[in-house]
């Protein structure tokens, strides 16, 4: 007992605890590796945004093709995918409507807050409709991040 008693005393005279140097060696260490991992996770961000944009295409696709079932035709360019939501006037008059066919108040933007544009007749697709986002860039054309993404 009285050898557990002696340790006790001899431990609790040490001192513990990390040293102002050790500290900004550990913080150095975080830095580099955050100026490293960090402009790769960005990137993923990018492809996250595109990957749900192609999926928000897919989704207005399918409700596009419930509209042309349900009328014979696909919205006018003038209807866009306001048709979607509430049905249109003006030509063609869509006999059968049976929307809304997207659950929404109000039309999603692209993961960049811009519209996705609706082309009808398409220009990439002669015979159906252009569905796309402009990208990043919220411009026609571009490379990469910034190029449109759309169902062409």
């Amino acid at each position: 007992m009285t050898h557990l008693t002696t340790a006790c005393k001899s431990g609790g005279s040490k001192s513990s605890g990390f040293t102002l140097i050790e500290l900004l060696v550990v913080i150095v260490i975080i830095g580099v590796l955050a100026s490293v991992v960090g402009p790769r996770l960005f990137g993923r961000a990018d492809q996250g945004k595109i990957a749900a944009a192609r999926a928000q295409i897919e989704n207005f696709s399918l409700a596009l093709d419930n509209y042309q079932l349900d009328t014979g035709n696909y919205p006018s360019g003038q209807q866009g995918l306001a048709a979607l939501l509430s049905k249109p006037s003006g030509s063609p008059s869509p006999q059968g409507w049976r929307g809304p066919y997207i659950k929404a108040r109000e039309l999603p933007t692209d993961p960049w807050g811009s519209t996705y544009q609706y082309v009808s007749p398409g220009k990439m697709n002669k015979n159906w409709y252009d569905l796309f986002s402009l990208g990043k860039d919220g411009q026609k054309g571009g490379e990469g991040d910034a190029a449109d993404i759309g169902n062409f």
